[in-house]
């Protein structure tokens, strides 16, 4: 049975060098990536990414964690009850 739930990942990423992995890291990821946008804010130096997934709780987790360990991002989850 199914436990899919729709989720909304906030990425933010301090270090410009990070990028390219948080993208390689999506792109592992695509098939439970509904939509995603991002904006750079180079007033700041930093990037905002917000991505929406449909997927298992413990996949959604998985992929934030993977995003985590990332130096120099930060990424916090919210996800359906249902």
């Amino acid at each position: 049975m199914e436990n899919k739930r729709i989720a909304v990942a906030a990425i933010v990423i301090d270090k410009n060098s990070a990028s390219h992995e948080v993208n390689m890291i999506l792109h592992e990821y695509s098939d439970i990536i509904i939509g995603r946008m991002g904006i750079p804010y180079r007033d700041r130096g930093i990037s905002l990414i917000s991505v929406a997934l449909d997927a298992e709780p413990d996949i959604i987790s998985q992929l934030t964690g993977r995003l985590g360990r990332v130096i120099g991002v930060s990424v916090k989850a919210a996800i359906s009850k249902k």
